[in-house]
């Protein structure tokens, strides 16, 4: 299936032993697309994950910390934290949270604790919440039968030595339609993020439909946007989400009307990983390559 909406999909707690994090996730070759909710005054505790994560809060204040930067931001700032980067996002107590969380599939979405060395065999979304029904992996809870074991050893959590992980692409989402289109990617080691927001006058139609050289997905935010994969056209409203598989024959555009639009895209360092990856390292991860 390659359009979605994410109220149609059921949400699943993500990893509910380290956080309140709770959405639906939609599975794609290379990349976890997922909008994740938090209460007011919620969040995780710091963990990491072999997996480059990206974030971009659609609604309420994010609190996050990456390594040892912390910052409170809005709508319009994304956030990139590198693959085993310490890290916790949390929402700000005046306000529930929404944000797009994404990552690379060379690894579950579920993460680890900082003082736990990367299991030998990760837990995939279903065991993760199986545990949490039993009870044992609540929030904060330690020690019950149920609660997921946890590796010993050392930890290859990565605290110092990170770079500036906050960018800044909209002031808001209350900011004034641009006068010309503004686009702005952010390119991480796995997946790239863009930024598109256009004003009625850039609404020229879709231009030539060509394959993707990466694996794509775009969520509307605002305004409506042209789509064409495939043989299919249509039109995209804000909530609609459509995910193109490499080598789809794909094209989008605002439509007449203006859109704003986040797209995020599989690199070629992402590729080749996940296409050279060993049985072994596959199942470790916990991996397949079947698509929604």
């Amino acid at each position: 299936m390659a359009f979605h909406r994410f109220e149609s999909i059921e949400a699943q707690y993500l990893v509910p032993d380290l956080s309140t994090s709770r959405g639906p996730v939609i599975e794609g070759d290379y990349i976890w697309f997922c909008l994740v909710t938090k209460p007011a005054g919620t969040g995780s505790e710091l963990h990491y994950h072999p997996n480059e994560l990206l974030i971009f809060p659609t609604a309420g204040k994010l609190n996050a910390v990456v390594g040892k930067d912390r910052r409170i931001v809005g709508p319009g700032t994304f956030v990139h934290a590198p693959a085993f980067a310490r890290h916790s996002m949390r929402a700000a107590e005046d306000a529930d949270l929404e944000y797009l969380y994404i990552k690379d599939k060379t690894w579950t979405v579920v993460g680890l604790a900082v003082d736990e060395r990367v299991p030998e065999k990760a837990l995939s979304i279903a065991e993760i919440n199986a545990l949490h029904a039993k009870g044992g992996a609540a929030l904060g809870k330690r020690g019950d039968e149920a609660t997921r074991h946890r590796e010993k050893g050392e930890s290859q959590i990565i605290i110092d030595g990170i770079d500036d992980c906050y960018q800044r692409m909209i002031d808001g989402f209350d900011a004034p339609v641009p006068s010309s289109t503004r686009e702005t990617w952010n390119h991480g080691q796995r997946m790239a993020f863009g930024f598109i927001d256009a004003p009625p006058e850039a609404g020229a139609g879709l231009g030539p439909v060509t394959p993707a050289a990466h694996e794509i997905f775009a969520i509307v935010l605002r305004g409506r946007a042209l789509v064409q994969l495939g043989d299919e056209r249509r039109t995209l409203a804000a909530g609609d989400v459509v995910h193109a598989r490499r080598g789809e024959r794909f094209a989008m555009a605002p439509d007449a009307g203006g859109a704003r639009y986040a797209m995020v895209r599989s690199t070629p360092w992402l590729e080749r990983k996940m296409d050279q990856m060993s049985d072994d390292e596959r199942e470790q991860s916990r991996l397949h390559n079947r698509a929604n």
